[in-house]
């Protein structure tokens, strides 16, 4: 989907949810302002008992009263109300509602109906609240109406509800009419608080982490129960309405509970010890509440003051704590909770009002309460789970950074390992170096960071002679003036490279000024003193220390004693007297021996796998390389080396060795190229190269270029040498003495001459071994 495409494809939703809008609002405007289409409206006043009452008291005096209403009756007394049907009466039932009351109901003194709990309850001493429907008829007018009420709880005692005559379905339609809405309200909450439960469920198990809308889902559940054990048509959902009664107070009891735990979520645990003594108090007011109804002391009725005492100041503590809380807090949805609790707050006070002077309202006050907490919880969790994307998206962007870095890290290490390949003597320098300077930032007292910063930085200080020539690199005797200022270039030529390089701090500064001096006599920039960036004066020293201490083409390793006068007599000169001082301690206390002289990359079965294939690739590459640098010295025909390679091969190895070189040459090999084909040549020039292999087991030969060789022969003298090649040319089997038996190939006899060399203390460089040559 396109950018352009996407707002014309919205057309047809917007208009979508624009009709539905439109047809709800429609909807609702006709159920209050439009015509009432049921058969029974509610206020309709054939459906209310039309006759008096009498209250027969115990003391035999009688009273007129108004129904419903509430009288001194004490609790455990049975309050007797009777009234004569009228002439009329041709109605089919009659209803009257119990709080907490058993009710009897007498017909011209014949019991009609009776409603007690007291075989079937568990618990408590009264009998829940419900309907109690009486079936009468046109027989029964002029008849004494006789109503028994007996509760053994002074809240309710004395109280007389309305009372309904007519067809049992249109009482239940006018009931429905008064309290169905709250029972509607409670079923949704009960789903919307099991949907929210399951749903943080969920998201705690998918994003690994607790979200407070669970304990809010069961905040609404406690609520919904509530809501449905004050249902005046509870009777009708369940079997056993008693047991939802006493369950309804159950909830209250343990209200605080869930409650405090969804607070202690919204702070993070600022108030948790407090809440624990909180949920500690509701647990034991539970629990004695519940041994009194249990042993009929007390019903649940009668106890539930302190429990909604607990309940009410539980709200009025957490809004408090949230109203602190949220202070310092500038986001939006945060202040629309504050807004949302001191609701619930306020519906929690209307709801302990309702259960004793408004009891058609139980109920309703707790479920608006909880939609609206449920509203602005919602709101918040989409931001949080919104925060949790970003924060993982930012993790997954730093993680992927970090390993974009790692790589380059160890691309950049192992190029510079592979620069210090090309020469024995300075292999593994770069990674000693930044041992060396771990070691002096640690007993300067470095963060264990710094100090892994530094060593990334120290490990790459050499990488710009990348962009030096080999032959002066591993040049082994005294350096030009020209090429003493190339090879200063490289520290330039290093802090070029890394210039682009933002995640090792200080890495252009070690690699452009590890070779300043303190004295500012150092290159490139001739800084001195403090003016020098400390990385670099450490890195400096580091560098310094191991050049001496190993060995070189040029030299020897330095003796220990020379090597610590060396950096005492440059203390203030070369290096800085604070990092020298601390360095020569090192060396005093022997603690410059490093555990592992090899470089990082040998290490790499303790890094993650991912590193170990990064770091195989880069090996790999790097070898496969080296490999083909190498195999372009050699000569594929003859399997010898070449000129510059044979060259330095015969230096190194006339070192140690005194003998002669052989200058060797293979006459008339462009007429065997003409008169028998290059093939034949190639052929000729081969079997020469496998005969000086055979020949010189014990020295070294190489091809100089066309049909000319160099040998050398350790610890022989030029006589032998001369008498032993021409044994060799003349009386090998080799396919080359076959050729050169024959007549036609005597002309083309190799030549060659000796020239001898003294004792291997006289060194060879490869540039006399060309003088020698020509």
């Amino acid at each position: 989907m396109t950018k352009e495409k996407f707002p014309a494809r919205q057309g047809p939703r917007y208009i979508f949810y624009f009709l539905m809008l439109a047809i709800l609002g429609w909807f609702i405007f006709m159920q209050f302002f439009g015509a009432d289409e049921r058969t029974v409206s509610g206020n309709s006043p054939s459906l209310l008992y039309p006759g008096t009452f009498t209250w027969e008291k115990s003391d035999g005096t009688t009273e007129e009263i108004t129904v419903p209403g509430s009288y001194d009756v004490p609790a455990g007394e049975t309050m007797v109300i009777t009234s004569t049907l009228p002439a009329d009466f041709d109605a089919s039932s009659i209803a009257i509602c119990s709080s907490l009351q058993d009710i009897n109901i007498y017909i011209d003194g014949t019991l009609r109906e009776q409603y007690s709990t007291s075989k079937t309850r568990l618990i408590g001493k009264n009998s829940a609240s419900r309907f109690i429907f009486c079936s009468t008829s046109h027989e029964d007018a002029r008849k004494e109406l006789r109503i028994e009420l007996t509760t053994y709880t002074s809240n309710y005692s004395g109280v007389v509800n309305q009372i309904f005559c007519g067809d049992k379905a249109d009482i239940w339609q006018l009931i429905f009419s008064h309290y169905g809405l709250a029972t509607y309200i409670a079923f949704f909450t009960l789903f919307a608080g099991l949907t929210t439960i399951l749903f943080s469920l969920t998201l705690g198990f998918v994003y690994h982490t607790s979200f407070d809308m669970e304990y809010l889902g069961w905040c609404m559940i406690m609520g919904a129960t509530w809501m449905l054990g004050e249902s005046k048509i509870r009777q009708l959902l369940i079997p056993n309405s008693s047991a939802l009664a006493s369950l309804c107070f159950v909830m209250i009891l343990l209200g605080p509970i869930p409650l405090l735990l969804y607070a202690d979520n919204i702070q993070n645990g600022l108030h948790r010890r407090l809440y624990h003594i909180v949920i500690g108090i509701s647990l034991l007011d539970f629990t004695v509440c519940s041994i009194l109804a249990i042993a009929n002391i007390a019903d649940y009725i009668e106890t539930l003051p302190l429990g909604q005492i607990i309940l009410i100041g539980t709200f009025l503590m957490v809004f408090i704590h949230l109203c602190l809380y949220i202070r310092h807090r500038k986001k939006a949805s945060d202040h629309l909770l504050l807004l949302a609790h001191l609701l619930v707050l306020l519906c929690v006070a209307a709801e302990c009002v309702s259960v004793y002077f408004v009891t058609s309202l139980s109920g309703l006050f707790i479920g608006i309460g909880m939609l609206i907490l449920l509203f602005v919880n919602i709101v918040r969790t989409l931001r949080s789970i919104q925060h949790i994307e970003n924060e993982r998206q930012q993790q997954e962007l730093e993680r992927k950074q970090k390993q974009t870095e790692l790589l380059s890290l160890q691309m950049m290490q192992t190029l510079s390992t592979t620069i210090e390949a090309k020469d024995e003597y300075t292999r593994g320098h770069s990674y000693r170096v930044a041992e060396y300077a771990a070691l002096i930032a640690a007993e300067l007292g470095w963060s264990s960071e710094e100090i892994q910063q530094l060593k990334h930085a120290a490990y790459l200080h050499d990488i710009g002679k990348i962009g030096i020539p080999d032959l002066i690199l591993n040049k082994p005797s005294r350096l030009t003036d020209d090429e003493y200022n190339l090879i200063k270039k490289h520290t330039v030529i290093g802090a070029e490279i890394l210039k682009d390089i933002t995640f090792v701090p200080h890495i252009v500064e070690v690699a452009r000024n590890h070779h300043e001096r303190y004295d500012g006599n150092g290159y490139p920039d001739g800084l001195s003193g403090v003016e020098i960036p400390i990385h670099a004066r450490i890195t400096a020293m580091a560098d310094s220390y191991d050049a001496m201490n190993s060995r070189r083409i040029y030299r020897n390793a330095l003796p220990p004693e020379m090597i610590r006068e060396e950096i005492s007599k440059n203390r203030g000169k070369q290096f800085d007297p604070e990092i020298t001082d601390v360095f020569l301690k090192l060396i005093d206390e022997n603690r410059l021996v490093l555990d592992n002289q090899l470089s990082p990359e040998t290490n790499a079965a303790v890094q993650p796998e991912i590193d170990n294939t990064i770091s195989k690739f880069i090996s790999d590459v790097v070898t496969t390389i080296k490999n083909q640098e190498e195999t372009k010295h050699y000569d594929l025909l003859t399997g010898l080396p070449m000129r510059t390679l044979g060259e330095q091969l015969i230096a190194e190895f006339m070192k140690d060795h005194s003998g002669c070189l052989v200058f060797l040459d293979m006459d008339n090999l462009k007429k065997i190229n003409d008169i028998h084909g290059h093939k034949a040549g190639d052929r000729a020039l081969k079997n020469l190269g496998n005969l000086l292999s055979r020949y010189t087991i014990d020295g070294l030969a190489c091809r100089l270029g066309g049909d000319e060789f160099l040998l050398f022969l350790p610890d022989v003298t030029a006589k032998s040498v001369s008498d032993t090649m021409a044994w060799n040319c003349l009386n090998s089997s080799t396919p080359l003495h076959r050729q050169i038996q024959k007549s036609a190939m005597r002309p083309f006899l190799p030549v060659f001459a000796c020239v001898p060399l003294v004792t291997p203390s006289q060194t060879a460089t490869p540039r006399q071994i060309r003088l020698c040559i020509l």
